[in-house]
């Protein structure tokens, strides 16, 4: 058993997650669900950073160029591509010592009664999906 994020939508469900209000079991389960998307998202973002400094035009010394703390990409197709590419790889969290965790966000999800809209409607339809195939036993 296993559930695939997209490294795109980690940001949208820790919000999603994080808003929700949750007390004892369920709320351990989701900030340690959240935990593992936070650590996630930060070697995105590195990910990001470097892919950033590859894409863009080198000063003398062979430095990315940077002004107003953005860098200077050379070729933003070739740069937007490698991007999609990463927000589309995935962060696949493995049952094991997690099945107890993921089996308590699925039963939050599907049991949620909360109104979402917009962009959390999306996500949580996104994450419902994701949680779908979690054994509830």
């Amino acid at each position: 058993m296993q559930v695939k994020i997209e490294n795109g939508k980690l940001l949208q469900a820790m919000s999603l997650l994080f808003n929700l209000p949750l007390k004892g079991k369920q709320s351990r389960h989701r900030t340690k669900l959240i935990k593992l998307l936070e650590a996630r998202s930060k070697e995105v973002e590195e990910q990001r950073i470097e892919l950033a400094k590859e894409h863009s035009n080198k000063d003398e010394d062979g430095n990315p160029k940077s002004s107003d703390g953005k860098y200077d990409i050379k070729n933003m197709e070739a740069f937007k591509k490698d991007l999609q590419e990463l927000y589309e790889e995935e962060l696949v969290i493995e049952g094991g010592d997690n099945h107890g965790m993921l089996k308590t966000v699925k039963q939050i999800l599907f049991n949620c009664e909360q109104e979402f809209k917009g962009i959390d409607a999306t996500i949580y339809d996104y994450l419902c999906d994701q949680f779908e195939g979690v054994e509830d036993k």
